[in-house]
């Protein structure tokens, strides 16, 4: 078998930073850990809530940092950084090469999508952001890595894509009509979920928006990892 990992993230219309964070860390293990986080608000104070956030997600993980623990002490350092008046939304999926599953760890409001053998499984058990509360616990799921797993992980800009024109996306809806293509690319589902939500919002976005897709699938090719990351700059 073998993982897939593509992200598509676009800022706030008439925003030049977005308050979505998103990194990547190898596990000690051997293994491999998505960290996306949205700060509260947008702009760059957003900016350096997830920033903070993700970054001390990573260095704990990076350091064999159970993923509960790791989310939970991100958000007391963000508490304490600013006394409860902030939060922020995390996610964690990693990939523990110990247990071959995946482990997907929530700190937010929006679902998690899951997707195996045609149906799709929504993770949406409540969970709150983190850095409102002290000792603020994520929601966490642990599934077997198996081909065809694939988990898809949005900040809310894709929730509320549409909703101020009165045409509010189906995110449910649009994978499962991406996963009856044969066998498509997270690439190709992150940016179709991204597109969708842009013209639901006439092209200006209403929020940042950041999509996160992991798939499993058959092994393919070498055993070279490799990534490969597109960063539009302005013209000037």
């Amino acid at each position: 078998m073998e993982a897939r990992i593509a992200v598509a993230k676009i800022n706030k219309y008439a925003t030049s930073n977005s308050g979505d964070t998103v990194e990547v860390v190898e596990r000690p293990n051997g293994g491999l850990s998505i960290v996306l986080a949205d700060g509260q608000s947008s702009g760059r104070g957003a900016k350096w809530i997830s920033t903070l956030v993700v970054r001390k997600v990573i260095t704990l993980l990076a350091e064999g940092v159970r993923d509960g623990a790791a989310a939970r002490a991100a958000s007391d350092s963000l508490y304490t950084e600013r006394q409860g008046k902030v939060s922020a939304t995390l996610n964690i999926l990693s990939i523990d090469k110990q247990t071959n599953t995946l482990v997907i760890t929530r700190n937010n409001p929006a679902p998690v999508l899951l997707a195996l053998h045609d149906g799709i499984r929504v993770l949406s058990e409540e969970s709150r952001p983190v850095g409102l509360y002290r000792d603020t616990r994520p929601v966490i799921c642990e599934v077997n890595l198996e081909p065809g797993l694939t988990a898809v992980v949005y900040t809310d800009g894709l929730v509320h894509a549409g909703d101020r024109y009165g045409q509010p996306m189906d995110v449910q809806a649009s994978l499962l009509e991406l996963l009856e293509e044969e066998d498509p690319s997270p690439q190709m589902i992150a940016d179709t979920l991204l597109e969708q939500a842009l013209r639901l919002d006439q092209g200006r976005p209403a929020d940042d928006i950041s999509v996160v897709v992991l798939r499993v699938s058959n092994f393919q090719g070498d055993a070279v990892r490799r990534m490969f990351v597109r960063l539009p700059l302005d013209a000037s």
